[in-house]
């Protein structure tokens, strides 16, 4: 079993990081043809990456559209993100200063991830808008992040894994000596299961929706200037295009 899990693992890593790899490169070499963004917006380079930070941390144009969505989404990603500080301590052999203090509080980042999975699930089966734009994948991705953050949540509270058996295993993975004295596969059924859903979402990440997490650096609608009347937004093709000719107002006010 330690040798299945371990073939399991390299391969849903190598997957998550070229596919990860692979998008960020087709998002970068993307022309953006019109200059779309969604006003207001800064007019000024510097201007962009507030906004994109705005974006990132507060869901600010999401709190703006829909609080209710809003609210369910950021009880997940905090929930989520709170769980990986957590889980730091399986990855590294020391405590690392300042996360080392979340070892010592009990927030239940588990139930808030989880709170908000459910709540976004409810809503795409009672809201019509919601119901009418879901498709399948939709309804998977998300019965896939509950079971991870239901597993998890009854590996720590009910069904007790061995800690330093799962430390010993994934640090002989990370440091590709998975085969070690210590690091063997821990064969309690919820940890495989926890272990297995999470290899699952590892694959099938740089193929799903979730890729709206890496996406949103790219879009045009966030990450460009309002500036279409300083400066001529150029598209790939057409550089060595000439510029477009003054409209017929201008050109008579030249000649006046």
């Amino acid at each position: 079993m330690t040798v299945l899990f371990v073939i399991l693992g390299y391969a849903a890593i190598t997957i998550f990081v070229v596919g990860v790899l692979y998008k960020v490169w087709k998002y970068a070499i993307t022309p953006a043809p019109l200059k779309i963004p969604q006003t207001p917006a800064p007019v000024t380079s510097a201007g962009v990456t507030p906004r994109m930070l705005s974006e990132v941390v507060l869901f600010k144009s999401l709190f703006k559209s829909n609080r209710l969505l809003w609210l369910a989404g950021y009880l997940f990603h905090i929930g989520l993100l709170l769980a990986l500080i957590k889980h730091y301590r399986f990855l590294f052999a020391a405590s690392i200063p300042g996360l080392s203090y979340f070892d010592t509080l009990e927030f239940y980042p588990g139930l808030i991830m989880l709170g908000g999975l459910l709540l976004l699930f409810l809503m795409r089966l009672v809201v019509d808008r919601h119901l009418f734009i879901s498709v399948m994948n939709d309804y998977l991705l998300l019965i896939l992040l509950i079971a991870i953050a239901g597993t998890g949540l009854l590996a720590k509270h009910f069904f007790r894994v061995d800690l330093t058996q799962v430390k010993e295993f994934m640090m002989g993975l990370i440091s590709f000596n998975p085969t070690g004295s210590n690091s063997t596969f821990p064969t309690q059924p919820i940890f495989i299961i926890h272990f297995s859903l999470v290899l699952l979402l590892l694959t099938y990440f740089p193929f799903s929706k979730l890729m709206h997490s890496v996406g949103l650096f790219f879009s045009p609608t966030r990450n460009q200037v309002d500036n279409p009347r300083e400066e001529r937004h150029v598209t790939p093709w057409a550089v060595d295009q000439p510029a477009p000719a003054p409209a017929a107002e201008e050109a008579m006010e030249a000649s006046g």
